[in-house]
């Protein structure tokens, strides 16, 4: 793996593909854990179109060993740096049969534990309990995301479209998007492989049309502190140059 070389293309174009950081043995025990869960916590959200599990690390202590093996955890060091640490994850399975489709927009929000009236922070929305809020720029400038895939992913079952280098123009409404200047991409992905972004990067997904699931781990990653009034919390340090998560 040519980790600078996917530094460098992250900074350029806000997103990367590096596959085969997973086995297939690595794939099949983290789903095993999944699928024998109790799914009736109310950080779990099910329907015919989707399942998701907010605060999935939180939630599911026992599959960190597996998410963070060697390979993840040296493109955070070698991509990211040392002082990076986990601020939110996800999962996400689309089934089959799902026609969840997501139009284009940025991820423009952070998870804190409480709602504070604080300069340069907002809008607030309230989740489950679980408090979100759009903070300043700087902050989602840092944030880099991973996406773990479980299921080999194309244009045919939901495969992230993005819009590339879009992630180095600010704020920016998706509707405003000239498609006589920006291009369109589709990550494709194989299973066991990651895809990188920033979340700043306009990003969306298409229906499933091949009958095929797709699972994903969203994992984000900072390295700011918050403002003394406010917590991540979700926060997971990672101690990198021992492979060991704490």
């Amino acid at each position: 793996m040519n980790l600078q070389q996917h530094k460098n293309i992250i900074q350029e174009n806000g997103f990367t593909v590096i596959n085969n950081i997973f086995s297939t043995e690595e794939i099949e025990k983290i789903s095993e854990v999944i699928q024998n869960i109790d799914t009736s916590k109310e950080t779990f959200r099910k329907s015919e179109d989707l399942f998701a599990i907010r605060q999935f690390l939180k939630e599911i202590p026992e599959i960190k060993d597996l998410i963070f093996n060697e390979n993840l955890q040296k493109i955070i060091k070698d991509i990211f740096g040392d002082n990076y640490f986990v601020v939110k994850s996800i999962y996400f399975d689309k089934p089959e049969k799902s026609n969840w489709y997501v139009a284009y927009h940025q991820d423009l929000t952070i998870s804190v534990d409480k709602k504070v009236p604080l300069e340069n922070f907002g809008p607030w929305t309230t989740k489950q309990n679980q408090f979100a809020v759009q903070p300043p720029l700087d902050i989602l400038e840092n944030i880099f995301t991973i996406r773990i895939h479980l299921d080999d992913t194309d244009e045919n079952n939901g495969a992230l479209k993005v819009v590339p280098k879009s992630h180095a123009k600010g704020i920016y409404r998706p509707e405003t998007i000239d498609w006589n200047v920006e291009t369109e991409h589709i990550c494709n992905v194989e299973k066991g492989g990651v895809m990188m972004m920033k979340p700043l990067l306009l990003h969306g997904s298409n229906r499933t049309t091949n009958g095929m699931k797709r699972r994903v781990i969203h994992i984000e990653f900072s390295d700011k502190e918050l403002p003394e009034e406010l917590n991540w919390p979700e926060r997971m340090n990672l101690n990198l140059t021992h492979n060991f998560i704490i």
